[in-house]
């Protein structure tokens, strides 16, 4: 039975219903990854909420921690030219749908994770003979 003062919301089981699922935007292009969770306390109590998912480097940096997330942060760094410490945040708000990917109400290149995903595209994987993928 659900608790009739909790706010209207859908309740997850985090680890696996959003941890690590694709971000698609709203025209069913790839867009990045969840690597982490900005959750709140609501002031009046009651349940944590999610407010946020994060992505990218910093968020993904951060929930491996040690050695391999300071790797993980060096290579975001050197590909993005002043990639920012912090993980790109996209607000609930913004999240379409859930399901076995997680759809955004943004277009790719809106998204905190467009700038290493250009990088990584433009950088390696156009270099690579049969890729398909053309330059810029």
């Amino acid at each position: 039975m659900s608790d009739p003062s909790a706010p209207p919301g859908r309740e997850l089981l985090l680890a696996l219903q959003l941890l690590d699922r694709q971000i698609v935007d709203r025209h069913g292009k790839l867009a990045g990854k969840v690597d982490d969770l900005e959750i709140s306390l609501p002031s009046g109590g009651g349940p944590p909420v999610v407010t946020a998912l994060l992505t990218g480097r910093g968020a993904l940096a951060d929930r491996l921690g040690g050695r391999l997330g300071r790797f993980a942060a060096a290579l975001s760094r050197r590909l993005v030219a002043g990639d920012r410490e912090r993980p790109g945040r996209v607000p609930v708000s913004r999240i379409a749908d859930i399901g076995n990917h997680v759809t955004v109400a943004l277009d790719a290149d809106e998204m905190p994770t467009y700038a290493v995903e250009a990088a990584v595209r433009h950088g390696i994987v156009e270099h690579i003979p049969g890729s398909g993928v053309k330059g810029a």
